[in-house]
């Protein structure tokens, strides 16, 4: 039996199986959806976006060979003001401001996760829940970029990824739709109450409760004009005023990486490319190895006789030279992999955000705040305690955040 065709045919297979590939589909990103009606002013929700969570506390570097820390980090904060400006430009909301963390009580508060992100593909975990404790969203959101993104003209345009962005606003926009301006209302005294009770929680004592799922519930409300309430709202007002100042660091942040992090997506995109063709020519060649040495095995060892047969062999010993060569090429190329692998890592080494200290001036002294912007905004919690106590005498201050209330 002559063993060459079959072989021939199984060689052939693998090949084809082993050329498929994905495509990069380009193109203008979702456009943004606008409210449906006019909402009053003060029935706007504010929106907080905490700075993402960049998915490496179980980095391993074996496994995950395409994840590069420093990247991440700097694309935590970076991604956060996509967003917020997706939110913006809908023209849905209050204001819409990225916030160190949970801690700064607003309206609706949004948390992500980076799941996965190069210059080729992004994934993004987004949860949304509002400040009576409802969640309004979690969701994994995916998204494709092209070749055509990073073209200078298309790059001034919009991100890679924007259209990501924009399903985010466009879910939540939808959902906000869905509730009623009394919603709204209940939800921004809550934020107020909470904000209250985080400083004061004797004071504020009774005016919130959480029912059986554990959602805030409004059960009175202080007069307004009720002196305690009217400090808080003061030291409310030095909260955001501090937040909006955050907004312009984060905002040079993301003009400073904005340069060098689209030329590494760019090439990011380009190595992802050339990786996944290296991977195919490398498995082509190493399938192509092994089948041919099969082969040139099986035609060596044949038993038939005369001149065909002596051909047969011969044709076998060549095979599996061939073929051992194909697969030593294919090795190769798995260390030329190792290598577009250094090359990101040297690009993603340069991404490290820092922030400076700052000055702030209040009415009656000058402080300086330094450290990251979470040990920042920490310090800048405990001068608002001392602002408060100032202004009411000294009052105990919650240990752990908000404090519990009754259930309902």
């Amino acid at each position: 039996m002559n063993v060459a065709r079959p072989l021939f045919v199984l060689l052939l297979c693998a090949l084809l199986g082993a050329c498929a590939s994905k495509q990069v589909r380009s193109t203008s990103p979702a456009p943004l959806q606008t409210p449906s009606r006019a909402v009053p002013e003060h029935l706007l929700l504010d929106v907080g976006v905490v700075v993402f969570d960049p998915g490496i506390e179980d980095f391993d570097e074996e496994e995950d060979e395409f994840v590069y820390p420093e990247v991440r980090r700097a694309e935590s904060m970076y991604m956060p003001g996509l967003l917020v400006e997706a939110l913006q430009n809908s023209g849905a909301w209050g204001a819409v401001r990225i916030i160190p963390g949970q801690d700064q009580l607003t309206d609706l508060t949004i948390t992500g996760q980076i799941l996965h992100s190069d210059g080729e593909e992004l994934e993004l975990a987004i949860k949304a829940r509002d400040s009576r404790g409802n969640v309004w969203l979690e969701k994994t959101y995916p998204g494709n970029a092209s070749r055509y993104a990073y073209e200078v003209t298309a790059r001034n345009a919009y991100d890679p990824f924007q259209t990501v962005y924009n399903d985010i606003a466009n879910d939540l926009l939808q959902l906000q739709e869905e509730i009623t301006d009394s919603d709204r209302e209940n939800i921004r005294l809550t934020t107020e109450m909470l904000f209250a009770r985080s400083f004061s929680p004797d004071s504020f004592d009774g005016y919130l409760a959480k029912n059986r799922r554990g959602n805030w519930l409004i059960m009175r409300l202080p007069a307004e004009d009720d002196p305690m309430l009217q400090r808080v709202r003061k030291v409310r007002d030095y909260d955001r005023a501090y937040i909006d100042e955050l907004q312009e660091h984060y905002a040079l942040f993301e003009q400073q990486m904005g340069g060098p992090y689209q030329e590494w997506r760019k090439l990011s995109y380009e190595e992802a490319v050339a990786l996944e063709e290296v991977r195919r020519q490398s498995r082509n060649q190493m399938i192509a190895g092994a089948v041919a040495v099969l082969a040139g095995i099986a035609a060596a060892s044949s038993n038939e006789s005369g001149s065909d047969g002596n051909a047969t062999r011969a044709a076998g010993q060549i095979a599996v030279l061939g073929g051992g060569l194909l697969f030593k090429r294919g090795l190769e190329k798995r260390a030329e992999v190792q290598i577009h692998v250094q090359e990101l890592e040297e690009l993603g080494m340069s991404l490290e955000a820092e922030i400076t200290p700052q000055v702030i001036e209040l009415e009656d002294r000058t402080v300086m705040l330094s450290g990251n912007v979470e040990e920042q905004y920490a310090q800048w919690r405990e001068l608002l305690a001392e602002i408060y106590r100032a202004e009411i005498g000294a009052l105990a201050l919650p240990a752990d955040g908000p404090g519990a209330a009754d259930t309902l």
